[in-house]
């Protein structure tokens, strides 16, 4: 395909569980099959779906968040990685939840068209009813295209797709049929990571058949909006006399990364080692600091706490004052231990002096703004975004442990220990120009004056 005809489009739905994660992986797959490229984009701070469109691309999808980044920024990454046949930007929750910060934002912000993912098992002639509201609602947002999920058989098709194109300015590209490969079980992050191997090659090529016999891709493309041709000129890159060789525990442990940050990074100096903590018994040579993601300790704390070397170097390094940045999954190693939840107890890094404990419902979710109060990583004053989604909780963290954040709700989040910075707040440095450029300056000195240390 050429340049002049690669089209995109956001994927949006009416609500959770409406299936648009499955319509979009399946559309992608058949899209690959036909020997498009596919580049995909996720709405909001999610790092489930993009882990599972990298499945079935093999290209890196992106987060484009508008709380967290701006519009600039996202426009951006969005211009910048966008460079495919047929992009994909799958949305979050219903497709007007989130006011400023919804699906319908981001479909304006990027001038692309929307295609409704509706679930139609339920439903008859009602369908019209929410697809019209859903069309009339906000005129500034087009939606262009409805897909009908779980349809229940052609009669059933036949129903749903007349009654809408009777009521509504909208076209029906297809309808996708009940199917167990239509189906993934949940996890409490929402789905199951690319790790947990939920859709093998041969179940993507089975969806990939299934969406390609049941949509109209040849109205899905008139319908596809044109996309911003990709810069010319990369990402500029600071000149440094040497960069400085952060290690990022990578694994099915540790796996909550976004990939704008790593961008950023190594724009700004950062030469990127990685390494796993479930395998690799000692750090790689030569680190000026430490980050460690989140992701799913819980689920692998046993591993982790068997290698013991690993943990004890990281412990040993962080004393002596090497940089280390820790979030949500890679804050609870670097406590003392961990407890699953179901009350098994793991020994992790020990350098916080409390225990990081599952529990059964959910403990923190949403957005917010931290206010950096002490130099460390980022100067006092500094201001940060971020997203908070866990079920763990601490102890009561020791008042000699100070605090890394003040939130805007009030509350005080992540701690520092000598160089070692860590919290449960997953940060996006694209919401801060400069965050990145200070994040590399400070492991920098404070890395290569730990080296110095050992020397």
């Amino acid at each position: 395909m050429s340049k002049k005809s690669r089209r995109g489009l956001v994927l949006a739905a009416p609500a959770s569980d409406s299936g648009k994660t499955l319509v979009s992986l399946g559309l992608g797959a058949a899209l690959v099959s036909r020997g498009q490229s596919v580049q995909y984009f996720k709405c909001g701070p999610d790092f489930i779906d993009p882990s599972l469109h990298r499945q079935v691309s093999g290209r890196v999808s992106r987060n484009l968040d508008l709380r967290m980044c701006g519009a600039s920024f996202v426009r951006d990454s969005f211009a910048r990685h966008g460079d495919a046949d047929f992009v994909i930007v799958e949305g979050v929750m219903g497709l007007f939840d989130g006011g400023e910060t919804s699906t319908a934002a981001l479909a304006r912000a990027l001038n692309l068209p929307v295609v409704l993912v509706v679930d139609g098992a339920a439903c008859g002639e009602s369908i019209a009813a929410l697809v019209y509201g859903f069309t009339t609602f906000d005129p500034s947002v087009n939606i262009s295209g409805v897909i009908f999920n779980r349809v229940g058989s052609e009669g059933h098709y036949r129903l749903l797709r007349e009654s809408v194109e009777s009521h509504c300015r909208v076209e029906v590209l297809g309808g996708i049929p009940r199917h167990d490969d239509f189906v993934v079980p949940g996890r409490h992050l929402g789905l199951h990571m690319e790790h947990d191997g939920p859709f093998s090659p041969e179940r993507l090529g089975v969806m990939a058949d299934i969406v390609d016999s049941h949509i109209d891709f040849d109205r899905l493309h008139v319908l596809a909006g044109p996309l911003p041709q990709p810069p010319e000129q990369p990402t500029a890159i600071r000149t440094v006399q040497q960069p400085v060789r952060l290690g990022v525990a990578r694994d099915a442990a540790f796996c909550f990364y976004y990939e704008d940050n790593f961008d950023l990074l190594r724009a700004a100096g950062a030469e990127l080692v990685f390494f796993s903590p479930l395998v690799d018994t000692e750090l790689p040579p030569d680190l000026d600091a430490l980050y460690l993601g989140g992701g799913y300790p819980e689920l692998y704390a046993a591993a982790l706490a068997a290698n013991r070397s690993l943990r004890e170097m990281i412990r040993i390094r962080a004393a002596e004052g090497l940089p280390i940045y820790g979030e949500c999954g890679g804050f609870m190693y670097l406590c003392d231990s961990l407890v699953t939840a179901e009350g098994e107890e793991y020994p992790m890094a020990g350098i916080f002096p409390v225990r990081a404990q599952m529990k059964k419902s959910l403990a923190r979710l949403g957005y917010r703004k931290a206010r950096v109060m002490k130099k460390t990583l980022w100067p006092a004053g500094t201001i940060l975004a971020g997203h908070e989604f866990h079920y763990s909780e601490i102890d009561a963290m020791p008042d000699r442990v100070e605090r890394a954040y003040q939130l805007d709700d009030g509350r005080m989040e992540g701690y520092c220990c000598n160089n070692t910075l860590a919290g449960y707040l997953h940060l996006h440095l694209g919401g801060n120009f400069g965050a990145a450029a200070h994040f590399v300056d400070f492991c920098r000195t404070g890395g290569r004056a730990a080296t110095e240390r050992l020397s």
